[in-house]
Order: C-alpha cells, then sequence, then structure tokens
C-alpha cells in the first residue's frame, strides 16, 4: 500500500512520483528529471527509419561474418517473455543463427514453458536449457530475504549473464543479442536495483546469511568481465533500440507468428518474479513497478498519461492468483506463513552495507601506481 504525504508531486507527463523515488526532481512545469533522461537516451541510442534499418543491417552482417565458421553466430536469452521472444523472432529476420539460452531457476510457470517450446520450434532455433542447482539458488533467495535488500531479482540476472558469456566463450560465439531497450526499460530509480554483475556484493551477502556452499552458481567474475569480454571481445547488442518496438504491436505479433500467451505483466513469465514484484516491492520497499514501466510508454508516445492512471488503479496483483502465489512459494522455500511475515518487517538495508565490487586500484592498492597503464589494456566499458 503507497503512502502519500503532504508533499506528494508526480510528474505532469507521467506516473513517477515522490513515492516511486523520493529523489525525484522536477522543473518549473513539474516535469520530473525521468522524462529528461528517457529523451536524452531515446535522441543518443534509438535510431529511426533508414538509419535504423542500415544500423541493423551493419550489426547483423557483422554477426554473420564473425560466426561464419561455427555452427551458432550468436547467443540469446530466452525467458518467453515479449522483449526475448521479439529478439528471437527478430534474429530469424535478419537471417542470423542463434543459439537461445534459457535460464531454468526452477520458478518458471506452466505459460512459459509452453510460450518458449512454440517459440523454438516455429522458428527453428536450437534451444540450451542452463539448470541451475536449486538447493544452492534456494539458498541464496533466503539469504537475500534474510539481508533484507531491495534487488533479490540481482542474482537470477547475474546467473543469466554469466552463463551467456560463459558458453559464448566456450563456444566461440562473439554476439549476444539482448533484449534491454531504451523505449520499455530505460526508466528504473536507483533505489529500486542494484548493479547485475557484482559477484562481490553477492558473496557478501550469501557469506553472511547463506547455509550451503555455492560450488556451481555460475558468478560473473574476472574470468568473464576480463577474459570473455574484454579480450576476447564478446560483446552484448540491443537490437531493439534499432527498430520501432512498439510494445502493443510486438505482442500482437508475437501472437499471431509464434502462439505466444500474455503473463499479464512484465516478466511475469516467472513466479517468483510475478510475487517479487507484486507483493514483496510494494508490501515492504512500497515500489510499484508498474509506474516506471508505464513512464516508459508514455514518454515514447505508446501510451496516454490518462491511460497508464486507469492501469495503476487496477491492483497489482490478482487476488486469487496471490494466494495461489503464496502458498507455493513458501512451501518452495520451506517457510511458515509466521517465518516469512518476519523476513516481510525486518527493516529495508543497502546492499551497501554488504561488501561490494570497487574499482581495481581500490581493492588492490598495490597497483594504483600501474591504473593508466592497466586501464589501457582494459578499458571501462
Amino acid at each position: 500500500m503507497e503512502h502519500i504525504d503532504q508533499d506528494y508531486q508526480q510528474c505532469t507527463v507521467s506516473v513517477m512520483d515522490t513515492i516511486a523515488d523520493p529523489s525525484i526532481r522536477f522543473d518549473e512545469k513539474g516535469i520530473s528529471n525521468y522524462y529528461y533522461a528517457y529523451k536524452k537516451a531515446e535522441a543518443g541510442i534509438i535510431l529511426h527509419g533508414e538509419q535504423a534499418k542500415a544500423k541493423l543491417e551493419a550489426i547483423a552482417n557483422e554477426i554473420k561474418e564473425a560466426g561464419k565458421n561455427q555452427p551458432y553466430d550468436c547467443i540469446m536469452g530466452l525467458s518467453g517473455g515479449v522483449d526475448s521472444t521479439y529478439i528471437a523472432y527478430l534474429s530469424k529476420q535478419l537471417g542470423l543463427r542463434p543459439l537461445a539460452v534459457h535460464f531454468d531457476n526452477g520458478w518458471n510457470s506452466e505459460l512459459a514453458v509452453q510460450n518458449i517450446e512454440n517459440i523454438v520450434n516455429r522458428l527453428g532455433i536450437d534451444l540450451f536449457t542452463y539448470v541451475i542447482n536449486w538447493e544452492e539458488f534456494r539458498d541464496l533467495q533466503i539469504a537475500y530475504l534474510k539481508a533484507s535488500v531491495v534487488d533479490i531479482e540481482a542474482i537470477t540476472d547475474h546467473a543469466i549473464f554469466a552463463t551467456m558469456y560463459r558458453l559464448a566463450g566456450e563456444r566461440k560465439i562473439r554476439f549476444i543479442l539482448s533484449g534491454t531497450n531504451v523505449q520499455t526499460e530505460q526508466t528504473l530509480p536507483s533505489s529500486w536495483i542494484y548493479s547485475k554483475t557484482d559477484h562481490i556484493n553477492i558473496k557478501s551477502i550469501h557469506k553472511r546469511y547463506g547455509t550451503l556452499p555455492l560450488k556451481t552458481f555460475p558468478f560473473m567474475d574476472a574470468k568473464v568481465k576480463r577474459y570473455y569480454q574484454q579480450i576476447i571481445g564478446i560483446q552484448s547488442v540491443s537490437l531493439l533500440n534499432y527498430v520501432d518496438y512498439n510494445k502493443k504491436r510486438v505482442k500482437e505479433l508475437i501472437q499471431n507468428e509464434l502462439g505466444w500467451r500474455d503473463y499479464g505483466g512484465k516478466h511475469y513469465e516467472s513466479v517468483w518474479t510475478r510475487f517479487y514484484q507484486g507483493y514483496i516491492l510494494p508490501t515492504k520497499f512500497n515500489i510499484d513497478k508498474r509506474k516506471a514501466h508505464l513512464s516508459d510508454l508514455i514518454f515514447g508516445g505508446q501510451l496516454s498519461k490518462a491511460e497508464a492512471i486507469e492501469e495503476l488503479e487496477k491492483p497489482i496483483y490478482d487476488s486469487q492468483q496471490f494466494i495461489i502465489d503464496y502458498e507455493f512459494v513458501l512451501k518452495k522455500f520451506g517457510f511458515s506463513a509466521e517465518e516469512f511475515d518476519a523476513l516481510m518487517k525486518l527493516p529495508p538495508r543497502s546492499h551497501y552495507d554488504f561488501d561490494y565490487e570497487k574499482p581495481i586500484d581500490i581493492r588492490y592498492p598495490i597497483l594504483k601506481p600501474f591504473k593508466k597503464i592497466y586501464r589501457t589494456f582494459f578499458p571501462v566499458k
């Protein structure tokens, strides 16, 4: 439940407000900093018309050339959500030969499994499924709940990135197709999220609250960050910034072409993500992620503010679905209702209360005099 105080203010353009981000800034017209950040990113990244078409063709040709002697010329994550599904469709339209990678962390909905099967079968794409060690991952998720930090999903994203880079390196694939994009994912307050690539923070939180050794969890460690990314040169490419990515039209396309079925929410192909975004975030952290996603659609001209407000007036979680998910989550974790309630009542803590990844010259002071030389060979991207 949101708490509205006397100083409440909402952006005159979007639905971002002082509840979503107490540090939000407004100009004299009441327009928030998120609008200007979106427009800056849009102008600097997104291309249109013939320019976008030429950029997309150039990227596709580079990918094909780099992978011409390999079974696959690119790799992509496939969750069954809108973004990854459209990336799969787009890759085939461009004549690419992707290897789809699905990360199974134990929380897939049945609908996600069906969507993924439809996608790979209709597009003729090979699928590699990485099934994480559930006991380890469960222990790590519980550690994050006990740590009371906001970005519990960081561990899933981290493992996905690490798996993709490692697999690409092993199979000599130079390009990873990413579903990230400005049109639907630009707006996210820093207080809602944490770095997805910080392996040190994950290890620190788990060391404090975990009970099982993480023997198999795929970390984005130095080998991934320095060897695969910077020496081998594996790079992530965001194709969606070079197409007319209208969410409504894309959903209609993948429904018609691939038999895709809607989950009812962004990233709701995962039961855990649905529960996290629909219950944990709004209940414990007073965060409604719909505000950011809807605001991006407003900024991009895909939705009116009135339509966004109407969407926000709907319950964030279907009441019947919540009961089903609540019982499922507690059973899967092995929690009683009292134990889970106690975790929900813990005061929120910052990820920075734990150890985190710092610049290499700070982590290793002896290297400070050689910082310039180091950056020459390993530039920050």
